[in-house]
């Protein structure tokens, strides 16, 4: 093994309470006259569905959706989202020991399905763009996983054989079945998203968090 690929959100980014976070600041701005703050931000969760929902669909089903008494217009609210939403980026426990033991052993790289403004936003937040070798965002990318070709452009980047390289995501087809599809090994972090029944797929490892990578990567 010659490198070690890491998804971005769910992986190296709490984005459970990230994006929680991002809800009570948005509920507490908007709907501070309302009793009921604790289940708009509830509801609001639900509808991102873990981020997998097209932010403008998202905000469309806020403004029909939400008790405003000042609706606001869709695109002050994506306006907001791309700020505010990223200085709420916290990283999972132990996330950046584990990128760091990684690095001291082999080559360090990051791909994230996303829009540039928001991927690399939140990568300057945590403070992490200096701990790899190369990150890819989806947008500038022009393809997303679980499409082979972005994990080929990694591969290419960092000139090694698939075989040469882990990966490591949370989502089973998009990141473990896109790293598998590809030629190389993963690594399943368990978060919020469940492996679909089917799925032949299977991963060198599942871990329940990404600290657990710690003993798996030995002493430094």
């Amino acid at each position: 093994m010659k490198a070690i690929i890491f998804d971005l959100d769910n992986t190296l980014l709490d984005r459970t309470n990230t994006f929680k976070a991002f809800a009570e600041g948005f509920v507490a701005r908007y709907f501070c006259h309302s009793n009921s703050q604790d289940e708009i931000v509830r509801l609001i969760i639900e509808l991102d569905e873990d981020g997998y929902k097209d932010r403008r669909i998202l905000f469309r089903e806020l403004l029909e959706r939400l008790p405003w008494l000042d609706k606001p217009e869709h695109d002050e609210l994506m306006g907001s989202y791309s700020t505010a939403y990223i200085t709420k980026s916290v990283l999972m426990e132990q996330a950046l020991n584990v990128i760091r033991r990684a690095r001291a052993k082999y080559k360090t790289a990051l791909i994230t399905n996303g829009r540039n403004e928001i991927q690399y936003g939140k990568i300057d937040r945590l403070g992490i763009r200096d701990e790899f070798d190369f990150i890819l965002v989806s947008e500038e990318a022009g393809c997303k996983k679980p499409d082979r070709r972005i994990f080929e452009t990694a591969l290419n980047k960092l000139r090694l054989r698939p075989e040469q390289c882990i990966y490591v995501g949370d989502h089973p087809v998009n990141d473990i079945e896109g790293a598998l599809n590809a030629g190389m090994g993963a690594i399943w972090i368990r978060a919020n998203q469940p492996w679909p029944d089917g799925l032949t797929a299977r991963p060198l490892y599942a871990f329940d968090r990404i600290s657990e990578m710690m003993d798996l990567l030995g002493e430094e």
